[in-house]
């Protein structure tokens, strides 16, 4: 059965740096070939102070300031019983390599399917930069199947 005392429950927070290397490579790997992700004058020749944050590398670095154990430990999952089932993000601002962002995440919402078959946990990520500027917010569903 679903625990709600576990919504609004902090799963992490912590700050990553933008570095732009990993950007360039997160473009590459994702077949990006717009040269503003990749080239730092080309993004300044567009009227970008640098390098942009592609969309959903922010789930990539909200992923390093969570402790997956310590989460999992929390929210009562077991790994190998664990999918992937939704995430979406909403932009506020741009993010830009040379920035500092912060990211905290908090159980949203838990529930039951197919009579407690699946489980379902939503999480939610407020992103903000080191000026603490709202960048975006990521929301992620986890369902774990159950016995």
């Amino acid at each position: 059965m679903a625990d709600s005392s576990l919504i609004g429950q902090r799963l992490s927070r912590g700050a990553v740096a933008v570095e732009p290397g990993r950007l360039r490579f997160f473009a590459q790997a994702i077949g990006e070939t717009d040269p503003v992700y990749t080239d730092a004058a080309a993004a300044k020749a567009a009227g970008l102070p640098a390098l942009p944050v592609p969309p959903t590398f922010l789930f990539c670095l909200n992923s390093e300031v969570a402790e997956l154990g310590r989460i999992l430990e929390i929210l009562q999952l077991d790994l190998g019983r664990i999918l992937h089932a939704e995430q979406a993000f909403e932009y506020h601002r741009m993010a830009y390599a040379g920035d500092t962002l912060h990211f905290d995440t908090r159980v949203a919402d838990v529930y039951d399917k197919k009579g407690g078959a699946l489980h379902f946990v939503v999480q939610e990520t407020r992103v903000d930069n080191q000026d603490g500027e709202h960048v975006a917010d990521l929301r992620c569903t986890i369902v774990e199947r159950r016995g």
